[in-house]
């Protein structure tokens, strides 16, 4: 519907222990695709789940026109349901059949209501999202993670929403089931609010919303035009701060020469006074009105300094406080043509049946390479990853790794004690470092003051995984070989190109699993690996 919209009015939020999240938020999302943006604990999901009714505002008016449809980031799904339950039409496909096994029931027929072409609408939708294969009777435990997020937006649009909201729909989704996902959504005629680290994703919104410091702000354009604007706008921000600074040592400057030039003034006149031998009524007077015109003149130069300090605050507030990671990566120069890891004849077991094909997968990793491994969801690129890192043991052939550390990041982020703290995880992936410089470290990962004495396991995904970076690129020794799994699904988009900068200047070997085009095609990658269908075969591009 053309007037499909959200509004929301003076919108307050606490947690229960009182942390505040909104206070006196407004805003409004017109019909049409808007990407929402903001750093990691800003509190983008949480505005979703508000709007969606997930959750109670403390005070506020929410307005959604039209029939809501809801993704949330972590689906809250049983794997005994079917794919039937999920899509929440079980009860119409069981109607369905029961008229047709010559059931005139009125409930059947009241059930089923104007759903008669439910299964056909349902099949198309899911073949659009590369679930065409997918039986309605299927168990969800059966399906892969991207397969059970696809199955939730195939959900959300049998509703016919008029709104949808999502958050972060391609976390988990192979490169194939995110163009897909492109697809659909280009195709959706209605208001759509989406919350996304994918860029990709992003660059196809009509006007990008920027959640900052309490506000919303709204950009007309995709997302290269969001950031060209950020960019343009921080330029300014940066221009008029260096001119409020001038401004305030310029005015300053010139309350000091004024004061010192009323202080000769004063001792010349009163030495002219004396001499003059005037009575003491007419030179006190003459006293008091050349003090109080020096007063007058320094109140006008003090004025001034507060105005010009005034606008120096001022343009500072303009200024974006972006919390950025800073990656320095260890000097880790590995000779181009020294062979880092090589292993022939690689297979797995994954239950009954084998995961690589036929005699197994060969790979070898030379020098300072930097590989990216593609391949559709559950082909097994994870499971490569640990072999390569020596976790898992090869059923067949063999393997043999070069001196020096290899750095796992694992998907699940499970590297970590999580009842130790930040600061007690990394003394002990590094305990060669100082105290002081570890307290550095962390700092510049965003772990400052009380957060990096908090246990790992109450942090959030991105704080967890920037605790993870930490403790993995600065353990001892330093890497020579970096294995990095989905390293960018739970950072924000200024951490994301913190973490493309520090891997362009690394110089070792990196495998890098990444279903992210941009991120991939940022950080250099010279070599295209594809496992699909058992096989491991070179490639010139992006799934080639």
């Amino acid at each position: 519907m053309s007037d499909a919209l959200i509004v929301v009015s003076n919108l307050s939020f606490s947690w229960p222990d009182d942390t505040p999240v909104f206070e006196d938020l407004s805003f409004t999302v017109p019909a049409g695709h808007t990407g929402l943006v903001a750093p990691n604990g800003a509190g983008k999901s949480t505005l979703l789940r508000l709007i969606a009714g997930e959750l109670r505002p403390t005070a506020s008016s929410v307005t959604v026109r039209g029939v809501p449809g809801y993704l949330p980031q972590t689906l809250p799904l049983v794997g005994d349901l079917t794919v039937a339950e999920v899509l929440e039409i079980a009860p119409v496909i069981s109607a369905l059949d029961a008229i047709e096994s010559g059931d005139a029931s009125e409930e059947h027929f009241t059930t089923v209501g104007d759903d008669w072409d439910i299964e056909e609408r349902t099949r198309a939708q899911l073949d659009r999202l590369g679930l065409g294969d997918v039986s309605l009777a299927r168990h969800l435990r059966t399906l892969s993670g991207g397969q059970v997020v696809s199955l939730g937006l195939a959900a959300q649009l049998l509703k016919r929403p008029d709104v949808l909201l999502l958050d972060e729909p391609t976390n988990n989704l192979d490169l194939d089931a995110r163009r897909r996902l492109y697809d659909v959504l280009a195709d959706w005629n209605g208001c759509l609010l989406l919350v996304s680290h994918d860029r990709a994703l992003l660059d196809r919104m009509d006007r990008i919303a920027e959640l900052d410091r309490g506000e919303i702000r709204s950009y007309g354009g995709n997302f290269t035009s969001y950031e060209e604007a950020v960019r343009a706008a921080r330029e300014v921000a940066e221009k008029n701060i260096r001119t409020a600074e001038q401004e305030v040592r310029r005015e300053k400057r010139e309350m000091q020469q004024a004061r010192e030039r009323a202080a000769r003034r004063a001792g010349n006149a009163a030495r002219t006074l004396k001499d003059a031998g005037l009575p003491k009524i007419v030179s006190g007077r003459m006293k008091r009105n050349a003090q109080e015109s020096a007063g007058k003149a320094d109140e006008t130069h003090a004025a001034r300094v507060s105005g010009a300090r005034a606008r120096l605050d001022e343009a500072s507030r303009a200024l974006r406080d972006e919390q950025r990671i800073s990656l320095e990566l260890p000097g880790t120069n590995v000779p181009a043509g020294r062979t880092v890891f090589l292993g022939e004849r690689m297979r797995v077991g994954h239950g009954e049946r084998a995961l690589f094909a036929g005699q197994g997968v060969d790979l070898t990793i030379r020098g300072p390479e930097r590989i990216a491994l593609t391949g559709p969801n559950g082909a097994g690129k994870s499971t490569l990853l640990r072999m390569i890192n020596g976790e898992l043991e090869s059923e067949g052939g063999g393997t043999r790794r070069a001196d020096g550390r290899v750095a796992y990041l694992s998907q699940r982020l499970d590297l970590l004690d999580l009842d130790r703290s930040v600061a007690e995880n990394l003394a002990a992936f590094a305990p060669g470092l100082p105290e002081a410089e570890r307290m550095n470290l962390l700092a510049r990962f965003l772990f400052r003051g009380p957060r990096v004495h908090l246990p790992v396991g109450v942090l959030s995904g991105g704080e967890r995984l920037r605790a993870t970076l930490a403790c993995v690129l600065y353990a001892e020794p330093a890497p020579r070989l970096l294995l990095l799994d989905e390293p960018t699904n739970n950072l924000d988009l200024v951490s994301v190109a913190q973490l493309e900068g520090a891997l362009r200047s690394y110089e070792g070997a990196f495998v890098v699993v990444s279903h992210d085009e941009r991120f991939l095609a940022e950080i250099g990658v010279n070599r295209w690996l594809r496992l699909a269908e058992g096989r491991l075969l070179e490639t010139s591009a992006p799934d080639a």
